[in-house]
């Protein structure tokens, strides 16, 4: 039994899949993994960012994604996502894996974040992808201490760096908001010898052990 034909038995009698994104899905299993030894510059990244119904993981649902890709350094606005789960959810989600590949992900807060993306994957996609997740809510301070040398929240992170977007508490428009803070944070990264995708997530998890949180 092929992974599409898994895919479908697991999800049972939920909503089929469209052909187009039976061919994301197909796309998205055939990557190869992302190289997180090559340096910064070379790599591409991609931030994603959730709205849900509220802050509790235990009640509350994610209700739209967004994603925007830094590739060598640079932000590109065609290279960006995004969609409401309602009332197609797995295609929304397919169509993230299509912008996101098996590239390092970027997020605010992976403790809301990265939960909320997981359990819809699973619930709605039925798969669970391993990425390598890189939290700036810990990898800024760590880099920035002279700006605010403890976890903050995104709003204040934003007024350190005087960077604005156009629509907040939005998926997307955070989403291009943490786009620009990681900007930043990858040409900071440097001065500390961190180079690559591996070499961030490494750094952010010490930091956070140093916390011990």
């Amino acid at each position: 039994m092929s992974w599409l034909s898994r895919l479908k038995a697991a999800r049972g009698g939920a909503q089929a899949l469209s052909p187009q994104a039976e061919k994301i899905l197909r796309s998205w299993h055939a990557l190869p993994d992302a190289m997180l030894d090559r340096p910064h510059f070379e790599s591409r990244y991609v931030v994603v960012n959730t709205e849900a119904t509220g802050l509790d993981l235990d009640s509350d649902r994610l209700l739209a994604v967004g994603a925007v890709g830094v590739d060598g350094g640079l932000l590109h606005p065609e290279d960006a996502y995004y969609a409401t789960l309602e009332p197609a959810p797995a295609e929304a989600l397919a169509g993230l894996l299509g912008l996101v590949g098996k590239s390092p992900l970027v997020v605010f807060n992976a403790s809301f974040n990265r939960n909320m993306l997981e359990r819809a994957l699973q619930e709605h996609v039925g798969l669970a992808p391993s990425f390598l997740w890189i939290d700036l809510y810990f990898l800024l301070p760590s880099l920035f201490p002279e700006k605010l040398d403890r976890p903050a929240r995104l709003a204040d992170w934003m007024a350190a760096f005087g960077i604005e977007t156009f629509q907040r508490h939005h998926a997307l428009g955070d989403a291009w908001a943490i786009a620009q803070l990681f900007l930043a944070a990858q040409t900071r990264a440097l001065s500390f010898s961190v180079t690559t995708p591996a070499g961030l997530a490494e750094h952010q998890s010490a930091f956070r052990q140093k916390l011990k949180v």
